[in-house]
Formats: C-alpha cells, structure tokens, sequence
C-alpha cells in the first residue's frame, strides 16, 4: 500500500459525512506505518474504543469506512477467525465490526458486519511480522501472494456490501 496523508486518510470514508471524517482519530505514525507490508490502514480511536476504522486501496482510489464494535469481555475461552485473512484469535482478539452503509441506506439505520482482528493488523499476521496471542498462525498450503489475494478479495466482498 502506498503511504497515506492525513488528508488522504479524511476525504476517504464512504460511510460517515465530511464532518464526522474532519473529527474521527487519524493515526498520528503514519511516517512510521510499515506501509510497504500493508494491505489497508486499520486503526482503533483512542478516545472512543467501540470505533475504528479502515483504509484501503482499491482500482486506484481510497476506501474508507468507519466501524464500530462490541469490547470483547475477557475470560472467554473460545477461539474465533478473522474472515479477512482467517488468522484465529483467543479471548477477544476478534471482533464483529459493523460499519453503517454509504448512502442512503446508511442513512436509514443499515449497517454490514464482519468479523475482523480487533487490532486490524491482518497484514502483519499474514506476513508473520506479528503474531496472534498463541504465538502462531496454522500452517497453510498457500503462497503469500494467494493468501494476500484471499484476504483482499474478503475485504473487497465485504466494502462491496455497503
């Protein structure tokens, strides 16, 4: 991914007004992202932890959609999968992001999930740069490069339903 702007970043978001994208929490390293490894800019608001957001590039134009989530309650034991880049998380690692739909539908209370990484950083666990609580991913038989594909056509999918 190319590095992003603040401005880049603001005038992205498919999913909020100018107004709302002028307020929300832009990342304040973006000169230290390690954008060459990204697949899209994934970043939790630190003045508001039920909000984060999503950057990506797709047919040459920025993507951005606001979300929000439940805070996962610690202590469950279960596993859950990201439907991105499908890298498993214990206790709260994964979370149902919703993000209101653009439009008018967005208007009228529609909203689209997925379950994400809670910390949006689905291109370093693929790449190995960072990894899950359990200290690693399964073993897949597919290249990076596929396994880049995949998680990009997952997003793709999920941006094109709202």
């Amino acid at each position: 991914m190319r590095a992003l702007t603040e401005q880049d970043i603001r005038t992205s978001f498919i999913n909020c007004s100018k107004g709302e994208a002028k307020r929300l929490a832009v990342p304040r390293d973006l000169d230290e992202r390690p954008w060459e490894d990204l697949d899209f800019l994934g970043w939790r608001d630190p003045g508001a932890p039920d909000r984060s957001y999503l950057v990506t590039e797709r047919q040459d134009r920025l993507v951005g959609v606001a979300m929000r989530f439940q805070p996962a309650r610690r202590g469950f034991l279960h596993r859950s999968m990201c439907s991105l880049c499908l890298t498993t998380h214990p206790r709260g690692g994964v979370s149902l992001m919703t993000a209101r739909k653009a439009g008018t539908a967005g208007r009228e209370g529609n909203s689209v999930g997925a379950y994400m990484c809670t910390d949006l950083a689905c291109s370093l666990y693929l790449r190995g740069i960072r990894l899950p609580e359990t200290g690693a991913r399964f073993e897949e038989s597919l290249t990076l490069e596929q396994q880049i594909d995949r998680t990009r056509g997952n997003l793709f999918a999920f941006l094109d339903k709202l």
